[in-house]
């Protein structure tokens, strides 16, 4: 049955390092993936630079667009990128954290 197929979610994020540098990844579970991140399981530029945190997050219809979104955050600047994050977290005070992380994780 092609209709009943489970859409996946797909997310592209920032996480901010232990000494302030920004990690730019995509993932169909957020909560999973940044836990994993910090069990130093995740990518090996976060490995050395952990705790992480999320910073930033930005859900995406598909894998593809997720991946395009994510080359593009990666070509931004640290000042642009800086600025995404700003924005991301004045929004997110508006609503519960389970709610902000939900859009991205399929929840």
């Amino acid at each position: 049955m092609a209709g009943s197929r489970r859409r996946t979610r797909w997310c592209v994020y920032l996480l901010r390092c232990r000494d302030h540098s920004l990690y730019c990844g995509m993932t169909n579970d957020l909560a999973a993936r940044v836990i994993t991140h910090n069990e130093g399981r995740g990518a090996r530029y976060t490995r050395s630079r952990l705790p992480v945190k999320l910073a930033y997050a930005e859900a995406a219809r598909t894998r593809s667009e997720a991946l395009r979104r994510e080359y593009r955050i990666k070509r931004l600047s640290k000042r642009e990128k800086e600025e995404l994050c700003r924005h991301w977290h004045r929004g997110r005070r508006m609503q519960t954290p389970r709610r902000a992380t939900a859009t991205c994780a399929g929840r």
